[in-house]
């Protein structure tokens, strides 16, 4: 038997997705993916930042560049009333560096690092198991993440995309000039 709360959890869940489906019909491709949100496993639709710039990064608990995780909250913060997302998919794939559970993940990003962007469920980003939006973001920029911490820039209008090494610091120049030049461009 399903017990209450975890009912009306799922009745939420369900009542996300039939609220995201007409937002869907003028979603631009890539972002026409539902993904499971860190902090309850409630589907997702990406769609719900259409018009928005994003900053996709795929993230580890236990990384050498998990650092990036203060400067990814500081660009989110200065950006986001301009129209910036960050979008944070943390992933086991590179050196089995995020081993822990959705919930000791969201709890990490809370405690160790006031993470309020917003973060997704673990992902599959490497092959075989790639994962639907992550393959897209592949094949748009023909450039495959390579470790943890890689990021990818999408547009506002979600057709051109940016790949960005892990080595890129979250407050790059380069990445920075980017970020402004397309919150500039109006949707």
């Amino acid at each position: 038997m399903i017990s209450l709360p975890r009912f009306f959890q799922v009745l939420l869940a369900i009542a996300s997705l039939a609220m995201a489906v007409p937002a869907a019909a003028n979603c631009p491709p890539l972002l026409n993916h539902s993904v499971a949100r860190l902090q309850d496993g409630a589907p997702q639709s990406l769609c719900q930042y259409q018009g928005k710039v994003i900053l996709v990064v795929n993230t580890a608990s236990f990384c050498g560049f998990t650092g990036q995780y203060e400067g990814l909250e500081s660009v989110y913060d200065k950006y986001k009333s301009r129209g910036l997302v960050v979008i944070g998919f943390p992933s086991n794939d590179f050196g089995d560096q995020e081993p822990g559970s959705d919930q000791e993940i969201a709890d990490f990003c809370r405690s160790t690092y006031g993470i309020k962007f917003p973060m997704m469920a673990k992902t599959d980003i490497a092959a075989p198991k790639t994962s639907a939006f992550y393959r897209q973001l592949i094949e748009k920029t023909g450039s495959r993440p390579k470790w943890n911490f890689h990021k990818y820039l999408i547009d506002r209008s979600g057709s051109r995309v940016e790949s960005y090494s892990s080595l890129t610091a979250p407050d790059s120049r380069t990445l920075i000039a980017h970020i402004e030049r397309w919150l500039a461009e109006k949707p």
